[in-house]
């Protein structure tokens, strides 16, 4: 990817491939199927049949590709497919991938943005090129047909065509004359290869692998890929040779499906408890103290003078409990940037500054050109990622997993309390290290222990949050505040309803509320509050008074021990109490997750798949 060059919002669509004694036409839609979470609106496989490359596609879901399919027998032992989300032209057959060639000669499906493809499209016409379609993806599909020239085999017309591209992708190639392999190239889109016994495959994710085979490799930045049934090779762009390294994959294949839940969301909300307990295992020790191995030596710490946090939606908002912690805690000063503003806002760098990279993917393509920014100042780099392999986990020059497993749902749930613990997490290690005054890290340290099972109490409360769900599913619009940390995740639980249920949101400090906010409300608006500090509830509970006074409704997230709110709210939501209080506002998150997901449910929305978005922004 060309940071400077702009380009179009493109996501990591579904991309599978398989070549073996299976049916490749069945291996490849099941592949898709696991990677519907994705979002798209359309989908089409290519295969060899007759002597020709077969193409079939259709706008719409899989359903409707599976119909063509199923109208004849499909029976291959290699094929591609891909799921579509609309950039470069509408949802429509003609521009649903797979795409041919001028030549019909290859097939090509492809993930992201090629920049420069108007350009390329151009000159092709000049030759006499004709395109059915409206998309980059099929002037890429003629650039390497151009070079797929008599006796040059299928890899090298790759390499050589892919250097004519500019912008960001994974592509994936399917030859009529070397029907025994898969061509496949890199560059800022993930691409994953499934290494099996005597089958391999490749896919856009990891889910869509495994019930194939656990052992994978992680195709790098610029890189050529080719797979026959028993062979994987990798080359980089001038041709040279690459090591091939597999990575073992742990998860259940029951983690990448719905596990008996309704939608992946609620699953994923329920997972949180475990995911907690599988963030912290092996990094806290019996006496309380933070064992960190992934992170900067312990004398880098003394020297950091500022905190820079980098990251996206969630991530972002994860990164604001991190400045809370860090500051309140550590005396740190810290930044939270966009990473879509990072850049383009000329940042003031100390050489003594760390920048945190928050991303649930690792792929997310404005926090990866933010990183290759401050990689470029020589700024001290440290990423939070939940995916091994990711190209942010491998660029940062340190990196602490979330260890959360595969978020499916597009809607981000576990990966926030995921990424809040890890920052809690490194803040403990900071203050160990440098022993900070008037820190208690163990007690905080037992604290942080003890969050899974508070979690679970959380969970509990979802009848509670059904009844609620019930009663102001048609609500206008909804209030999200707080103070302090409440206000943190007060922009959080903002996020989950606006994503899902598409409802309006307004979120804020409680403060800010006169300052403007509270011109919109009007009877059948409802507020939402976290209110878990008990330095600032008197103040919370005046704000809740304004609402009230203009005719809102006001539900309050509250710890148990609180006396003072319910008097004041309409409804009352309680948590458990921590002494880290932080981590009592981190739990309110649970109960805001299951208030959007039970409305969105009733409103009968799209909830793991919501309109307009998809699970990670792999291109600016």
């Amino acid at each position: 990817m060309n940071p400077g060059d702009g380009g179009s919002i493109a996501t990591m669509c579904g991309i599978a491939g398989y070549i073996g004694p299976r049916n490749a036409v069945e291996v490849v839609l099941d592949q898709l199927k696991r990677l519907e979470y994705r979002g798209y609106d359309s989908a089409g496989v290519a295969y060899p049949a007759n002597g020709h490359i077969e193409v079939l596609k259709r706008a719409g879901k899989l359903t409707e590709l599976k119909k063509l399919v199923d109208e004849v027998p499909r029976d291959s032992r290699i094929a591609i497919a891909h799921s579509r989300w609309a950039t470069h032209g509408g949802p429509t057959n003609e521009n649903a991938h797979p795409h041919y060639d001028a030549y019909e000669r290859i097939a090509i499906i492809h993930n992201g943005i090629i920049e420069n493809y108007l350009d390329l499209r151009e000159e092709l016409l000049a030759k006499g090129h004709k395109f059915r379609s409206q998309t980059d993806t099929e002037v890429a599909a003629h650039v390497i047909g151009e070079e797929y020239t008599e006796g040059v085999p299928l890899e090298e017309a790759v390499r050589k065509g892919v250097k004519r591209l500019r912008g960001a992708y994974a592509l994936v190639v399917l030859s009529q004359h070397e029907k025994g392999k898969i061509v496949a190239a890199r560059n800022a889109s993930p691409l994953v290869l499934g290494i099996g016994a005597g089958e391999n495959l490749l896919a856009s994710d990891i889910p869509a692998l495994l019930p194939y085979t656990r052992e994978v490799v992680v195709l790098e930045e610029n890189n050529i890929a080719m797979i026959t049934l028993d062979n994987v090779s990798i080359m980089d762009l001038d041709g040279r040779e690459q090591p091939v390294k597999p990575i073992h994959i742990e998860w259940d294949i029951a983690a990448a499906e719905r596990g008996g839940y309704d939608h992946f969301m609620l699953k994923e909300i329920h997972e949180q408890p475990e995911v907690l307990r599988q963030c912290l295992a092996g990094r806290i020790d019996d006496n309380y103290q933070v064992r960190l191995e992934q992170v900067f030596s312990e004398h880098v710490w003394t020297e950091i003078d500022r905190v820079n946090i980098i990251a996206c939606g969630t991530a972002y908002n994860a990164g604001l409990m991190g400045k809370h912690l860090f500051e309140k805690l550590l005396r740190l000063p810290t930044d939270v940037y966009y990473s879509s503003e990072f850049r383009y806002g000329d940042p003031v760098l100390s050489p003594k500054s760390l920048a945190i990279f928050v991303s649930q993917s690792g792929e997310t393509a404005d926090t990866l050109a933010a990183l290759r920014l401050c990689k470029s100042r020589r700024i001290r780099t440290l990423g939070v990622v939940n995916v091994i392999g990711s190209s942010i986990a491998r660029e940062c020059d340190r990196t602490i997993f979330t260890q959360a497993g595969p978020e499916i749902s597009v809607a981000s749930t576990k990966a926030y309390t995921a990424q809040v613990t890890v920052l809690t997490l490194l803040a403990m290690y900071i203050a160990q290290v440098q022993e900070m005054p008037g820190v208690r890290v163990e007690e905080a340290v037992a604290e942080l222990s003890g969050l899974a099972a508070k979690a679970d109490e959380c969970l509990k409360l979802e009848p509670q949050m059904i009844e609620l769900a019930t009663q102001f599913k048609d609500m206008p619009l909804c209030f999200f505040l707080g103070r302090g940390a409440d206000a943190n995740v007060a922009l959080e639980g903002a996020l989950k309803l606006k994503e899902i249920a598409y409802i309006p949101t307004q979120e804020s400090p409680a403060g800010e509320m006169k300052h403007g906010p509270l011109a919109l409300v009007q009877p059948g608006v409802i507020a939402v509050f976290g209110s878990t500090d008990p330095e600032t509830r008197d103040k919370v509970v005046s704000s809740m008074k304004e609402i009230q006074a203009r005719g809102g409704t006001v539900i309050a997230v509250v710890t148990e021990d609180d006396t003072v709110t319910e008097r004041a709210a309409d409804a009352i939501i309680r948590i458990p109490a921590s002494k880290l209080g932080f981590l009592s506002a981190l739990l309110t998150i649970i109960p805001m997750q299951l208030f959007a997901y039970h409305i969105a449910r009733l409103r009968g929305c799209e909830i793991d798949q919501p309109r307009n978005l998809a699970k990670s922004v792999t291109v600016e």
